[in-house]
């Protein structure tokens, strides 16, 4: 197995029009386990690490650009008031070593349904940032990134360069449920975000299709069911409708972890649970005023 390493950004992106069976590393958190396990052997490693670019957080527009290669635990530290769902959904991804190594970019490459970074990506519209040596960068929108069990839309001689999301400007609550309380691949995940400027929802599914989803008819109900403009407790009914319509969503299977009918559950649950979170979070200064 040969071991690329690129001198900068500009090289890397030689290296992968060049070498498009090469496998992008740069935690290594899920290839360096598949090659312990030898369940992966791909031709060549493409070492990221020299690639600085990749570790920058900026604000450009009103909007949030997020590194391919910023660390989970930089996301906790640095962004959780910015971006709350992934700051939460960061804390969960496996131990601190894990946190100090693992990226949302990374996430992103692997496209694995279960990745935890995905619900809240999802609930709050991201844009990836996407860019090749011949074509220079391309933004695509988070609801086409994600093809199939572990496929994403990257040409083969693309790389994932940043995550664009918006400031968040309502509440944001991510939640999973695994076999133990930590360093456990989820069952099935979930993320909520209230965005109040335009009266919407996002809801994100994780581990509980091909492919993470998203609950449009759910995001569409609650959208239309919030009392916005008043601070009064949420009404039972609207987040048990709210639940039904996020379990309604998924495309679960058995599997070890779980069964399809438990996940579904367990879906409608987290999705009542973090909507009554948020609701609170966003009535709360309402009722005080």
């Amino acid at each position: 197995m040969e071991f690329l390493r690129p001198a900068d950004w500009a090289a890397a992106l030689d290296m992968r029009a060049t070498r498009p069976e090469a496998t992008p590393i740069q935690g290594g958190t899920d290839i360096m386990v598949e090659l312990n396990f030898d369940k992966a052997r791909p031709p060549a490693l493409l070492d990221l690490n020299p690639c600085r670019e990749l570790l920058d957080v900026t604000e450009s527009d009103g909007r949030l650009r997020i590194g391919a290669g910023v660390p989970y635990v930089r996301i906790i530290r640095d962004l959780e008031r910015q971006v709350p769902a992934l700051a939460q959904a960061a804390r969960t991804v496996g131990s601190p070593q894990i946190r100090n190594r693992g990226s949302v970019g990374g996430n992103l490459g692997a496209a694995s349904p279960a990745g935890d970074s995905h619900p809240a990506l999802l609930a709050a519209d991201a844009v990836i940032e996407v860019e090749s040596a011949a074509r220079g960068s391309r933004m695509i929108p988070i609801d086409d990134f994600y093809v199939w069990v572990k496929q994403n839309a990257l040409e083969p001689d693309e790389l994932i360069r940043a995550v664009w999301l918006a400031p968040a400007t309502g509440p944001q609550y991510f939640s999973k449920v695994g076999t133990r309380n930590a360093m456990v691949i989820a069952v099935c995940s979930f993320a909520v975000a209230l965005h109040p400027e335009r009266r919407a929802v996002g809801a994100g599914i994780g581990s509980a299709g091909p492919v993470p989803l998203r609950a449009v008819a759910a995001e569409q109900y609650l959208a239309e069911a919030l009392p916005w403009e008043s601070p009064a407790p949420l009404a039972d009914s609207v987040g048990r409708e709210f639940g039904e319509l996020v379990a309604a969503a998924a495309q679960p299977i058995d599997d070890v972890r779980g069964t399809a009918d438990y996940r579904r559950h367990a879906l409608s649950v987290l999705a009542r649970r973090t909507l009554t979170w948020a609701w609170n979070d966003y009535a709360a200064p309402r009722r005080a005023a």
